[in-house]
């Protein structure tokens, strides 16, 4: 179950954080020639030289800030830390490390370490990893739902408008090269534009050799079996949604981790071992079904909760469903009803309370609900949310039993099929911590 916190006697699963300055509303990657302040000075660097700027705060400053590879968007981080340390003395935050301190008292130093170990560091790249999460699952549905895009094949020049998985599918289809599904990938329009770069100053997309012209770099593409990216060139982790899932880990160490857990599954006897369905829990009640079109039939019939109805009605997306059913679970889990907020003793209670009001059907402002905290699951492995799609796929009397096999083409749609566990994961780690 999703970890809960009390703030003022009331209840909330994450904890708004603020920032120095007002951030942008608009989604997209951060440049890399944006200039990133010292914590301390007046000193910048280039975020594409973040080393730099961190070699002048132990050398300038004796400061050292920890793991930075898990902190999720570097500049906001280092804009926070810089207010802060105005308004208290930087050793309130900081571990004081002594060097040399057997030595002669004149080679003696004290460097500060500011780490995860304090609690407001550990909240702070949590929240930024949460915050990220939440502008890369937006732009991702926004690129799903745009018909706006207009692009061209990277090998024949044919030209493609309306939704960016016509380009892809024809790349893949066509001239056998694939960078993974539509649906995995995020800042497509960039990705594209980073490997038309790529061809255009003759460079092989595989090996990244560079050629003389492009007859021969096509030529080299074609009979070494070239036509794919490089998959340990992280520059293009950034594109795919799986890195943004798991703090400080890439999708290769992800992978990694499953393959392990697989081998391991794979050494033990599974000759007595029968499967079990994964039962789909109603909303209101602690009824189970082995199909999502009997739970759906209970919550009809026993509740008077038409979600399907909702999803249409409503035109929610994908992602919009996700939080519509964690916010409803968060809500009967704390005794209220979301139709009226009122408090009662127990799920009981509140179930006969909201069908007595007809307050089940009731919904309150999408704004009160469709807030990034419910991309959380309230309770793991929670198969409802396993069958939610988005509503113009659907139809009247669709069947919700039905299910349809994914089958990845390449290592990088594998990386995307990972995340819902990684996800759940994700939420089973931020729960230990706090």
């Amino acid at each position: 179950m999703a970890t809960l916190r009390e703030k003022d006697g009331q209840d909330c699963i994450l904890e708004p954080l603020c920032f120095p300055e007002q951030q942008s509303g608009s989604v997209g990657l951060v440049s890399s020639d944006d200039p990133v302040s010292c914590v301390l000075c007046s000193h910048s660097a280039p975020l594409s030289d973040k080393n730099q700027l961190l070699k002048h705060m132990v050398l300038d400053h004796k400061l050292v800030i920890a793991d930075i590879k898990l902190i999720a968007d570097f500049p906001k981080y280092m804009l926070y830390w810089k207010k802060r340390f105005t308004e208290q003395p930087i050793t309130d935050f900081c571990s004081v490390i002594k060097t040399n301190s057997e030595g002669p008292v004149d080679q003696q130093e004290n460097y500060c370490l500011l780490c995860d170990v304090l609690l407001e560091d550990r909240i702070l790249r949590e929240q930024l990893q949460q915050k990220r999460l939440e502008e890369v699952l937006e732009q991702q549905q926004k690129e799903r739902d745009d018909t706006s895009f207009q692009g061209t094949c990277l090998f024949c020049n044919e030209e493609f408008t309306g939704n960016r998985s016509a380009l892809l599918n024809h790349m893949a289809r066509e001239h056998s090269f694939s960078i993974g599904l539509p649906d995995n990938i995020v800042y497509c329009t960039e990705f594209l534009n980073t490997l038309e770069r790529k061809l255009d100053n003759m460079q092989c997309l595989y090996c990244e050799k560079i050629f003389r012209d492009k007859t021969t770099l096509k030529d080299h593409m074609r009979k070494k079996q070239h036509r794919r990216i490089n998959a340990n060139n992280h520059d293009y982790d950034r594109f795919y949604v799986i890195n943004y899932l798991e703090l400080g880990k890439t999708w290769e160490e992800v992978l990694s981790e499953d393959d392990r857990e697989l081998q391991e599954e794979e050494d033990d006897d599974w000759s007595d071992w029968q499967a079990h369905p994964v039962c789909a829990v109603c909303l209101f009640c602690e009824q189970q079904e082995e199909t999502m079109e009997k739970i759906y039939t209970h919550m009809q019939e026993a509740h008077k909760f038409d979600l399907h109805k909702l999803k249409t009605g409503l035109n929610l997306k994908f992602y919009q469903q996700v939080k519509l059913v964690n916010y409803i679970r968060r809500e009967i889990h704390q005794c209220r009803c979301y139709g009226c907020q009122k408090k009662l003793e127990t799920k009981q209670e509140v179930v006969q309370h909201m069908i007595k009001e007809n307050h089940v059907m009731q919904l309150p402002e999408v704004s009160h609900w469709d807030q990034p905290q419910y991309y959380f699951p309230t309770y793991e492995n929670d198969a409802l949310l396993t069958a939610l799609s988005d509503s113009e796929c659907e139809s009247e009397g669709a069947d919700y039993s039905s299910e349809v096999p994914v089958i990845p083409e390449d290592i990088s749609n594998l990386k995307v099929i990972k995340q819902n566990s990684v996800l759940n994961k994700l939420l089973k780690d931020r729960g230990s911590s706090d």
